[in-house]
């Protein structure tokens, strides 16, 4: 399941950028998450083939949502200029952020070289 994160669940779940300087992961799994707008025609190609990956990634990766529109101070903490953004959140190494709408197959290739790591 895709889970919508507000600031406060974001600062629990990913990173608490009000107590660290540098980048500290908060989740026990990698993520990826989705910075959208409801009136995002991009990102609503997108949200299906999240939904579909959030299954098939079940228990090996978190997939996260943020509404741009009601998450302003967060979209900005990440300068988030246009949308889909996505980052993608390894455990133990800095995120990479991807912008656009990617197709399933590039959705899955940087699950596995950015996020759990397999070999090519």
């Amino acid at each position: 399941m895709v889970e919508h994160l507000t600031k406060a669940t974001f600062l629990e779940k990913v990173f608490n950028f009000e107590q660290n300087q540098e980048w500290k992961f908060e989740g026990t799994i990698p993520c990826i998450i989705d910075f959208y707008a409801d009136w995002c025609g991009p990102c609503k190609m997108v949200a299906p083939v999240l939904e579909e990956l959030a299954l098939e990634y079940a228990g090996k990766i978190n997939i996260y949502k943020i509404d741009t529109e009601a998450e302003q101070e967060l979209a900005g903490a990440f300068g988030i200029r246009s949308i889909p953004s996505m980052l993608f959140v390894p455990l133990n190494e800095q995120p990479q952020m991807s912008v656009g709408a990617l197709p399933k197959d590039s959705l899955k290739q940087a699950i596995g070289e950015v996020l759990l790591k397999e070999a090519k």
